[in-house]
């Protein structure tokens, strides 16, 4: 087939809600053109191929593009999430970006958007409808967004041998699934897990006739801590100050974590448990109370296979049957690709350069693309935010998000971004409290000033002092190896 050519300032390959959040401060704040490119036939990136029931774990009201307002802006009257901020489901946020490409980024006469195309090493657009082949060439740079996309079970099957006979489904199979089961087993220990528990329960599964199969533990963040309106401004700051009194106090790392799930910051669905995973994930104190109700808990490691009458673990191996539906909540989750610069010559990889961040974060690069011109200076001030994985990241996570806010702090213009940014909600918010005489939140952010030094050196410490400790294991353990 003939190739096309076609060009633009920027192409970006992937329409989640980063490349999105991309495109849409580039717009904005450049008269730059743009090509979109991504291979599903709708914006959205992995919303589109989620589970019925998927919600947001945070708040609408900082989650999407900053143009655009996701959601009503109301508080939750009913269901687990009641009180809180509203959390926008999988079919809202689909509808959402629809309307930001159609409303937003179309009619600017900038964009082109190219869905259903795959795109190869060598930088063409390839039709999955029709075959058709055009050269994308992107004068400025090209912006790979793919390394942001989640990975979930409907586009990614279970790393577990399944037997014939058995019933394996994906959470949406399971919302279609219309037979009697004996019981249900839930394979995972994220989100995807806790979401498909949640969803047995509101229809009436009882609690006992579910196992979940949990190879580790995670620590969980309390969505009640992270509401970024008004009604709540009080609360999230004090959990802010809390998290820093808590670092700065810990007298170790268990101590540290113990510190935080007493002041209700991190949360765990056994507290018998010392969970082994962070992810961000965030859930209400209402639905950890429903997630605990759920008692069968299997911890022998990964699964294996799953055959009609046993489930083989790395450490063992349980009855089921061939009346039991099994659900795979095992996919990937979040990226997990190594930190990376952001800038690279005529490339730009999003990633975090605040902690669970994806869309501000994304926003935020491109508005650096925008105004900042020495590439130095923009991977300056967008040092990446690792995607956490294990406990320790939530400190190297704080961390690494308190270096790149002292830089921001000290560029006025930054400054004035962040105070208008909808994605990021909490500079203008704040500041707009201080000018308030009003002794609690003068108390708290007496506080703030206080222990932000401290804590961010006591965090500091511990990191390295986890350090010292895992290579003192690693040298213990190459003695043993070598032996006398």
């Amino acid at each position: 087939m003939s190739e096309h050519l076609l060009e633009a300032d920027y192409v970006i390959v992937g329409a989640g809600a980063v490349g999105m959040a991309m495109a849409d401060t580039l717009v904005a704040e450049t008269s730059a053109h743009i090509v979109i490119v991504d291979r599903r036939a709708r914006p959205g990136g992995h919303w589109n191929d989620a589970y019925p029931f998927v919600r947001l774990h945070g708040p609408s009201a900082i989650y999407g593009v900053n143009s655009m307002p996701l959601g009503n802006g109301r508080i939750d009257e009913v269901g687990l999430n009641a009180g809180l901020n509203e959390l926008a489901s999988g079919t809202e946020i689909c509808a959402y970006y629809d309307r930001v490409m159609r409303e937003r980024l179309l009619p600017s006469g900038r964009v082109n958007w190219l869905p259903l195309h795959d795109v190869d090493e060598d930088g063409t657009a390839i039709s999955l409808v029709n075959g058709q082949r055009q050269r994308l060439v992107a004068q400025r740079r090209w912006v790979d967004a793919t390394q942001a996309d989640t990975q979930v079970p409907a586009t990614h099957a279970p790393r577990f041998a399944v037997a014939e006979g058995v019933t394996c489904l994906t959470p949406t199979e399971l919302t279609q699934w219309r037979q009697p089961v004996a019981g249900h087993v839930i394979v995972g220990g994220g989100k995807t897990a806790m979401d498909t528990a949640l969803w047995l329960l509101e229809h009436g599964v009882d609690p006992d006739t579910i196992t979940w199969v949990r190879p580790r533990e995670a620590w969980l963040l309390n969505r009640a801590n992270v509401q970024p309106t008004e009604a709540f401004a009080h609360q999230t700051l004090a959990a802010i100050v809390a998290e820093l009194e808590a670092a700065r106090d810990a007298r170790s790392l268990p101590d540290l974590f113990a510190r935080l799930e007493a002041a209700r910051l991190l949360q765990r669905i056994d507290p018998t448990v010392q969970p082994t995973m962070y992810r961000c994930a965030i859930v209400s104190e209402a639905e950890l109370a429903q997630l605990r109700r759920i008692r069968n808990v299997v911890r022998m490691g990964h699964v294996q296979s799953i055959g009609t009458d046993r489930i083989v673990f790395d450490q063992g191996e349980i009855a089921t049957t061939a009346g039991h539906v099994h659900v795979h909540c095992s996919a990937g989750g979040l990226p997990r690709g190594s930190v990376q610069a952001v800038f690279q010559g005529n490339r730009i990889v999003p990633q975090y350069v605040r902690r669970c961040s994806p869309t501000f974060s994304a926003a935020f690069i491109a508005h650096l693309e925008a105004t900042v011109h020495d590439e130095n200076e923009k991977n300056a001030l967008s040092t990446p935010v690792l995607v956490p994985q294990e406990p320790i990241d939530w400190l190297r996570m704080h961390l690494q998000t308190a270096q790149n806010q002292l830089r921001w702090s000290q560029r006025p213009e930054l400054q004035t971004w962040l105070r208008s940014a909808r994605l990021e909600a909490y500079t203008g918010l704040f500041e707009s409290l201080q000018t308030r005489a009003d002794p609690a939140w003068v108390a708290l952010q007496a506080r703030l000033k206080q222990v932000r030094g401290p804590g961010h050196a006591r965090m500091a410490e511990l990191l390295s002092d986890a350090g010292a400790s895992v290579r003192r294991a690693a040298q213990v353990a190459a003695s043993a190896t070598l032996g006398p």
